[in-house]
């Protein structure tokens, strides 16, 4: 049995105001800082097998208090970074909510794709791909994965059969843990957009 537990990197300056996508140099600011240490506490008593991270500034900083409580190095993927939004990059939410090509990505967001960017099922497809190695790598214990919110929809998604035209339902809040556990009955969601004590994880391990 092993788990992925995908963590959505801790709270910028950017988050809910303007798309930040790829662009370089957002850091967490003081609240994002705190949620990342304690994010750390409640994983440290957690056996994690590896931990594997977005090269984003943002998930960089919230892995980087799990992987020194654990002595692990921080493996970056590429395939596991943000969305990359195309001319939205770096806009306003509120103006970008009010276009109508919002309006069609809400209808139908798998088949709508911004001026330059990827669509939620290119997105869908990398990083199911790059889960999917990581699974083989580590077939047993626990595998952190630090990312964005896009990419822990989509995963969830994909490993829930739940439709891409579907995936707004899926909210995943920042410094929050998803759970896939995968055993001989598949792949199963445990717990979305988690917050708090992570005690129940070892206590699962111990009676295994």
């Amino acid at each position: 049995m092993n788990r992925l537990l995908l963590i959505r990197h801790a709270l910028n300056d950017w988050v809910g105001k303007r798309v930040a996508g790829w662009t370089p140099g957002i850091s967490l600011n003081e609240e994002g800082r705190e949620q990342a240490a304690r994010l750390a506490g409640w994983l440290e008593p957690v056996p994690l097998e590896a931990i594997y991270a977005s090269p984003l500034e943002r998930a960089l900083e919230t892995a980087g208090p799990i992987a020194a409580s654990h002595g692990l190095d921080i493996q970056v993927r590429e395939s596991l970074g943000e969305t990359n939004y195309g001319e939205l990059t770096g806009k306003a939410m509120d103006d970008i909510l009010k276009t109508d090509m919002w309006k069609e990505f809400q209808a139908h967001p798998s088949r709508t794709r911004f001026p330059g960017a990827e669509t939620i099922y290119e997105v869908q497809v990398r990083v199911a791909t790059e889960l999917e190695e990581l699974l083989q790598s580590h077939p047993q214990g626990n595998i952190a994965i630090v990312s964005h919110a896009d990419a822990i929809r989509v995963a969830v998604a994909y490993y829930i059969g739940l439709p891409l035209d579907l995936v707004g339902r899926i909210w995943v809040t920042p410094a929050s843990l998803t759970i896939l556990r995968f055993d001989e009955w598949g792949p199963r969601l445990t717990n979305l957009s988690h917050t708090g004590s992570l005690e129940f994880l070892t206590q699962e391990l111990d009676s295994a």
